[in-house]
């Protein structure tokens, strides 16, 4: 890596167009690509600088809400595999294809004679 490599990225210049490629769903492997870095970089830059991290995640959760809302929409028009989708993730200890029973000592246990 060239020594400073990371300082453009840490401008707001480089800021917004980190949060832009974050935004428009790029994955980390696709943003370090655009970056001209390898992903491993990238995920080493997330932890030495706050401000990368901070505006990745800044720009996921914009189009994260998008497909939630969105799956939402299409759980609330009838879409059934949206509903089996949206309830198996939202509330998995009652809607997961094996039901899950607590222990006496706290732990969980997967029934699978259901």
């Amino acid at each position: 890596m060239a020594k400073g490599k990371y300082e453009y990225w840490l401008k707001r210049e480089g800021l917004m167009l980190l949060e832009g490629w974050a935004r428009d769903g790029l994955t980390d492997e696709q943003i370090a690509n655009n970056c001209g870095i390898t992903a491993s970089t990238l995920y080493d830059w997330k932890k030495r600088f706050t401000e990368i991290s901070d505006t990745l995640k800044r720009g996921k959760e914009v189009v994260d809400y998008e497909v939630e809302n969105a799956l939402l929409n299409k759980a609330l028009s009838g879409d059934t595999t949206a509903q089996i989708f949206w309830l198996k993730n939202r509330r998995p200890a009652r809607w997961r294809d094996k039901p899950v029973e607590q222990n006496s000592d706290g732990g969980v246990q997967i029934i699978d004679d259901v």
